[in-house]
C-alpha cells in the first residue's frame, strides 16, 4: 500500500504544510477509509453470526457449559421451556449442600441466556459464591395453545424438580428473575408459595400505571395506539404467533440517539479495540424468537394496559386467585432510575398498591426489600459487569441474611468496606445494609399521582371496547387472509431481521469485504485523538447524539401532553362508566373488610403467644430489641447470631432459626412493652450463671457490627436490666454476711476473693441477687462507708468478681478497671446489689472474643453505660 502511494520528503512537506493541516487531513481521510472498512466487515460479522444463531435448534447466549434436566414439551401442559443445570468451570467448585441458585431469563423478544452469557454475570457471580446453579431458558417457537399460566405452571415443575434434587438441603432455592421473568415468577409464587425461597427480582415491571411525569414514556403506548387492539391484529398476521422483533423495536424507539447513531458510531470510531464487545451483545440483541399471540394479548391486557398483577384482580383459569399477598418468601426489588423502560415507580409501585401501611406488610409476614441504581439503565441491571460485582455480588452472599430478615419494608444501600471506619470488621470489599422505610417513604420514589388512575383506567375501558369492534369486524377477514407462509415471510421481511440479512455473506456485494479488511488489518494506520479531523468528528457526533435527544424529548413531551389532556377528559371518563362511583379506578385489595378481620385476628394470636417460651426466646427478643434500635442493621450479628446458635444447638436448620426470628419480631411489634417484661418470665428456672452466659452471647453477638450507637446501648443496658431481674434470689446468710465482710474492705484495697483466692478465680460462678431487705440494708450501710474504702456493691458479690476474672484470664486487669463513682444517696432496692451491667457484661464475653473485640466492647461501654448517681438502670 505504501508503494502504491508515494510520500514527499519529510523538509519538503514541512515546507509546503508549514502548520501540518494537509498531513493531518491525509491522515484522518485514510484512516477514515479503513475505520469504514473495518467497520462494514464487523457487520458482515454480526450477519453471519445472527444467521448461524438463528438457525440453531435451541439457540442460547449462555457463557457456561449446562445440561438439560426436564424439557417442557414433556409436561402435560406443554411449553417451549427447558430447566438447565450449570456445569461449574474446573476453576469453581460448588457444595451440593448450599442453597440452590436459579435463573429466569427473560422472554421478551430476545433470546435466553442473557442472565449467564459472561462471568461477571448473576450465574458467575453464584457459581463463585459455591451455588449449585440452575437455568430456566425456553426456545425460540411456542408450543401450539401455550399460554401464560402453563408457562408459570412449568416454572413451579422446574422449582420442585430442583428441590428434588437437593432433598437434603433445607433451604429452597433462590430464584432470580429478570424484566419480563420477574412478574411471571412473581405470579408463580403467588399460586405456589412453598416452593421458592428469596426472590429477586431486577427490572421487572409490576405496576404499569405507575410513573413519574416526564418520564418512563412508554406506559402512555397503549393509549396512544388506542388499546391492545394493534397487538390481536399483528398476532393474527402473523397466524397465530406474534415477532419478538416488534418488541424488540419499541424498545430501540425509546432512545433514538443510541440506535441509529452511539451504538454504531461508538464500533466505528474504535472499530479496533470494539468489535469483539458488539458482537457479544448483538449475538443476544439480535436473536429474536416468537410468542404465541395468546400468550402476548393476556400479557397486554390483563398487565400492561390493565394493571390487574399489583391489584390482585388476576384469577387463573381454574378459578385461583393471583394475589401477590400469599407470598411467603423475602422479595428484593432491584432498579434504577436510569432505567428507561422499568423505572422505579413501575418496579415499587405493586407495594403500595397492595398495602396501606408497613403494618400491612408485617400481618402478612412478608419480608420486602428494594434497591434503586443511581445511573445504571434497564440491560445495566442484569448484564453490567460493575452491577454483578456489586450488587449481585452482595444480594447472593446476604441471601440467608434476607431469608430470616423480620418482616416489613427495607431499603438496601452498599458501602465501600475501605471507606468505612469498621473495616476491619468487613468480610468482603462492600458491605450491604438494611435500613427500615414506611409506605410514605416509598412513596417518594413511586410519586403515585390518582388522578393519573384515572386516565390509565380510562385507557383500559377504551382498550377493551376498541377490542371488541376489532374482534367482531376485522379479525375475521385477517385470520381467513393470513396464511402460515404469509407469516413466515412477514417476519423475514421485518426491518430488524432485514438489517442482519442484508450484510452478511448470503449478499454477494459482501463478498471483497473481509479480503480488505484482512489487508487493511496487517498494515493499519490508525490516527489518534490529536488529529484536528478526528476531534472535529467527535464534535458533529456530540450534536448528532443532542439533535436526537431533543426530537426524542420533543416526541415524549408531546405524546404525554396529549395523553394527560385526552383521557384525563371527564366527559370521556364518564362516557366509558367512571363517572360513577360504583367503582374505583385501582382496587386496593389491602382495604377490605375481610383483610382487616384477618389483620386483627393475627394480632390477638401473637398477643397472645408473649410469655411463651425459655431462654432461647429472651435472647433472640433481646438481640431484637437492641438491633432496633440502630439506624441500620447488616448480615455481620446475624452470621455471628446463627454461628452462636449452632454451637449451642448443632442439629438446628435454617428454617426453624427463620421461625424463632420471625415469631419473636411479631411479639415485639404487637406490644413492645409487655414483651421486655416477659423476658424475666422466658428466663424463669435459669440459674445465675445460666443468665450470665446469655448476656455474654448477647454482648458477643452485638459487637459483630462494631460500636453500638447511644440509643442502641440504652437498649442493651436495659436488656441487662431485665436479665438480673431473673436471677434467683442469694440466701440471707450469705447476703448478710457478704455486707459484713465489706464493711471492713477499704476502697483502695482489693477485693480478698481476688487477692487471696487467685485460685478460685479462675473458676467461673454464679451470682445471686441480694433480696431487697438486704439490699436495702446494703445501701444504707454504703452511706457510712469511708470514700477510700471499697462500695460494699462490689464487695459484696465475690463470685462476680471471680467470674469476671476467670473470663478475663488476667486477675491484673480488674484493678484496672476505672472505678464507680461514690453514691451520696440510697439506691433503689433492685440496684443496691448491683454492679455496672455494661462493665459486667464486657468482662463475661471477654474470653469468647478475640483481643480486638474486647478493645472494641470495652471502649463502647465504659463511657456511655456509666450509672448516674440515683438513676434507675432502665
Amino acid at each position: 500500500m505504501n508503494a502504491l502511494m508515494p510520500t514527499l520528503p519529510p523538509a519538503a512537506l514541512s515546507f509546503m504544510d508549514p502548520f501540518g493541516f494537509g498531513r493531518a487531513a491525509f491522515d484522518y481521510w485514510r484512516d477514515t477509509l479503513e475505520r469504514s472498512t473495518l467497520y462494514l466487515d464487523v457487520m458482515r460479522q454480526r450477519g453471519n453470526q445472527y444467521l448461524e444463531h438463528i438457525e440453531q435448534t435451541k439457540p442460547n447466549v449462555l457463557g457456561f457449559e449446562a445440561e438439560v434436566l426436564l424439557d417442557g414439551r414433556d409436561l402435560p401442559r406443554p411449553v417451549n421451556y427447558e430447566l438447565l443445570r450449570i456445569l461449574p468451570p474446573q476453576a469453581m467448585e460448588t457444595d451440593p449442600q448450599m442453597r440452590p441458585f436459579v435463573v429466569v431469563d427473560p422472554r421478551a423478544g430476545h433470546g435466553p441466556g442473557i442472565g449467564g452469557f459472561k462471568p461477571d454475570s448473576e450465574l458467575g457471580v453464584a457459581l463463585r459464591a459455591g451455588h449449585p446453579c440452575y437455568f430456566i431458558g425456553f426456545l425460540p417457537y411456542p408450543e401450539p395453545g401455550q399460554t401464560v399460566e402453563d408457562v408459570v405452571e412449568a416454572e413451579v415443575a422446574f422449582l420442585r424438580h430442583v428441590i428434588d434434587l437437593h432433598a437434603e438441603t433445607a433451604e429452597k432455592p433462590m430464584v432470580v428473575g429478570n424484566c419480563q421473568a420477574g412478574w411471571q415468577i412473581m405470579m408463580a409464587a403467588a399460586l405456589e408459595p412453598e416452593v421458592f425461597g428469596p426472590i429477586l427480582i431486577a427490572g421487572a415491571p409490576l405496576s404499569y400505571w405507575a410513573g413519574e411525569h416526564g418520564r418512563a414514556p412508554m406506559r402512555y403506548t397503549g393509549g396512544m395506539t388506542g388499546g391492545t387492539w394493534v397487538t390481536a391484529l399483528l398476532g393474527d398476521l402473523g397466524a397465530g404467533h406474534f415477532d419478538g422483533a416488534w418488541l424488540v423495536q419499541n424498545f430501540e424507539r425509546l432512545n433514538p440517539a443510541n440506535t441509529w447513531w452511539n451504538k454504531q458510531y461508538r464500533l466505528y470510531a474504535n472499530v479496533d479495540t470494539e468489535a469483539d464487545r458488539y458482537l457479544e451483545f448483538e449475538r443476544w440483541w439480535g436473536g429474536h424468537v416468537v410468542l404465541g399471540a395468546q400468550e402476548i394479548q393476556y400479557i397486554v391486557d390483563n398487565l400492561f394496559v390493565g394493571n390487574r398483577l399489583s391489584t390482585a384482580q388476576l384469577v387463573t383459569s381454574d378459578g385461583r386467585r393471583i394475589d401477590l399477598r400469599n407470598l411467603r418468601s423475602p422479595v428484593v426489588v432491584f432498579c434504577s432510575r436510569g432505567d428507561d423502560i422499568t423505572p422505579p415507580p413501575q418496579a415499587l409501585g405493586w407495594i403500595r398498591d397492595l398495602y396501606e401501611d408497613t403494618d400491612d406488610i408485617i400481618a402478612n409476614e412478608q419480608t420486602l426489600v428494594y434497591c434503586v441504581h443511581d445511573t445504571t439503565g434497564h440491560l445495566g441491571i442484569f448484564v453490567s459487569g460493575s452491577v454483578s460485582r456489586k450488587e449481585h455480588a452482595e444480594f447472593t452472599a446476604n441471601m440467608d441474611y434476607i431469608d430470616v430478615l423480620p418482616p416489613g419494608l427495607y431499603e438496601t444501600s452498599i458501602s465501600r468496606a475501605e471507606d468505612r471506619p469498621d473495616a476491619e470488621l468487613i468480610e468482603r470489599d462492600y458491605l450491604l445494609e438494611f435500613e427500615r422505610r414506611s409506605i410514605e417513604e416509598l412513596d417518594r420514589e413511586v410519586q403515585h399521582r390518582p388522578e393519573d388512575d384515572r386516565r390509565f383506567a380510562t385507557v383500559a375501558r377504551i382498550s377493551e371496547i376498541n377490542l371488541g369492534l376489532y374482534r367482531f369486524f376485522v379479525q375475521p377477514w385477517v385470520q381467513a387472509l393470513a396464511t402460515p407462509e404469509a407469516a413466515h415471510w412477514m417476519r423475514l421481511l421485518h426491518p430488524n431481521r432485514m438489517a442482519y440479512r442484508l450484510l452478511s455473506d448470503r449478499n454477494p456485494l459482501m463478498v471483497p469485504v473481509p479480503v480488505m479488511a484482512e489487508t487493511i488489518r496487517r498494515e493499519r494506520h490508525e490516527v489518534g485523538q490529536d488529529n484536528v479531523y478526528r476531534a472535529v468528528e467527535g464534535i458533529l457526533s456530540s450534536q448528532i447524539t443532542h439533535v436526537l435527544d431533543a426530537w426524542r424529548n420533543l416526541r415524549d413531551r408531546t405524546s404525554e401532553r396529549v395523553f394527560l389532556d385526552l383521557y384525563g377528559q371527564p366527559l370521556l371518563q364518564a362516557l366509558v362508566g367512571l363517572g360513577g362511583d360504583a367503582h374505583v379506578p385501582r382496587r386496593r385489595p389491602g382495604a377490605e373488610p375481610e383483610h382487616r378481620r384477618f389483620v386483627q385476628r393475627r394480632r390477638e394470636e401473637i398477643h397472645a403467644r408473649v410469655a411463651e417460651g425459655g431462654s432461647h426466646e429472651a435472647v433472640m427478643r433481646s438481640v431484637i430489641h437492641v438491633l432496633g434500635g440502630a439506624p441500620a442493621s447488616d448480615e455481620r450479628n446475624f452470621k455471628r447470631l446463627r454461628a452462636s446458635r449452632a454451637e449451642l444447638e448443632p442439629g438446628i436448620r435454617l428454617a426453624d432459626f427463620k421461625h424463632l426470628v420471625r415469631e419473636q419480631f411479631f411479639i415485639l411489634n404487637q406490644d413492645h412493652q409487655a414483651a421486655l417484661a416477659a423476658i424475666p418470665t422466658l428466663l424463669a428456672g435459669q440459674s445465675a450463671e445460666q443468665i450470665e452466659g446469655h448476656l455474654a452471647h448477647i454482648d458477643h453477638v452485638l459487637a459483630a457490627s462494631g460500636e453500638l450507637s447511644e440509643h442502641a446501648a440504652e437498649r442493651f443496658a436495659r436488656i441487662q436490666s431485665l436479665f438480673r431481674q431473673a436471677k434467683p434470689a442469694e440466701p440471707p446468710k450469705e447476703a448478710a454476711q457478704s455486707a459484713k465482710t465489706s464493711k471492713t474492705t477499704p476502697r483502695s484495697a482489693k477485693p480478698p476473693q481476688e487477692a487471696a483466692q487467685p485460685a478460685e478465680a479462675s473458676q467461673p460462678a454464679a451470682t445471686p441477687a441480694e433480696p431487697p431487705k438486704e439490699a436495702a440494708q446494703s445501701a444504707k450501710t454504703s452511706k457510712t462507708t469511708p470514700r477510700s474504702a471499697k462500695p460494699p456493691q462490689e464487695a459484696a458479690q465475690p463470685a462476680k468478681t471471680s467470674k469476671t476474672t476467670a473470663r478475663s484470664a488476667k486477675p491484673a486487669q480488674a484493678a484496672d478497671q476505672p472505678a464507680e463513682p461514690l453514691q451520696e444517696t440510697a439506691q433503689p432496692a433492685e440496684e443496691a446489689g448491683e454492679a455496672d451491667p455494661a462493665a459486667d457484661s464486657a468482662a463475661s464475653a471477654a474470653s469468647d472474643k478475640p483481643a480486638s473485640s474486647r478493645r472494641r466492647s470495652a471502649s463502647r461501654k465504659a463511657a456511655p453505660r456509666r450509672r448516674k448517681p440515683g438513676k434507675p438502670d432502665d
